[in-house]
């Protein structure tokens, strides 16, 4: 390799990092977020008889965000939910090759959950609807559901053509036999009676 293609190959690593650091940090404090004001309500209503009007419906959105960044970040480092116990039972290559088809099916399902949530949120774009008490319109919310979409689908495109961070270990592997004498049967005085 040259050295443009080095210096190119490190810089779109050194942003991908970046990218990782971003999506981390912005789950870490909406996550601290949405503890902080969970907690707060708990203590105001139980000792103060009181509460944050508006923090319940901001609690809604932030569980909505927060899923879909632990989601994205899932898919980011290969530990979504998956499926594989036939994958277990396969050769190598077969696993390449099914690996293909779930994950591009897997990318094929994002990216029309990224179009259907984008035209959601073109409708309450348009809508103008806000929230009663927190007066954030409706879209804001919504709108990470076709970004997230939109990466997952892009990721589950790409790792289904990278190997996979983990293999799933055979089921049918051989055991080893145990050595030794069996302790099935036998007493603490270490004499076997029938």
């Amino acid at each position: 390799m040259n050295t443009k293609t080095l210096s190119t190959s490190s810089s779109l690593t050194r942003a991908l990092d970046w990218l990782h650091h971003i999506e981390d940090w912005l789950l870490a404090g909406l996550v601290i977020l949405l503890v902080i004001l969970a907690g707060s309500q708990i203590i105001l209503r139980d000792f103060f008889d009181s509460g944050i009007s508006w923090a319940d419906p901001l609690m809604r959105d932030l569980v909505l965000w927060t899923g879909m960044l632990g989601a994205l970040a899932a898919v980011r480092d290969d530990k979504h939910i998956a499926l594989d116990v036939l994958q277990r039972f396969l050769s190598p290559r077969t696993q390449r090759s099914v690996r293909i088809v779930t994950l591009g099916f897997a990318s094929v399902l994002c990216a029309a959950m990224a179009w259907y949530s984008y035209a959601l949120v073109q409708i309450d774009f348009g809508g103008n609807s806000a929230g009663a008490l927190t007066q954030i319109p409706a879209w804001v919310p919504e709108a990470i559901l076709p970004v997230a979409f939109g990466l997952m689908a892009l990721r589950f495109a790409l790792r289904a053509f990278s190997p996979p961070a983990r293999i799933p270990e055979l089921l049918h592997a051989p055991v080893e036999p145990q050595t030794g004498p069996s302790r099935i049967g036998s007493s603490q005085t270490g004499t076997d009676r029938p």
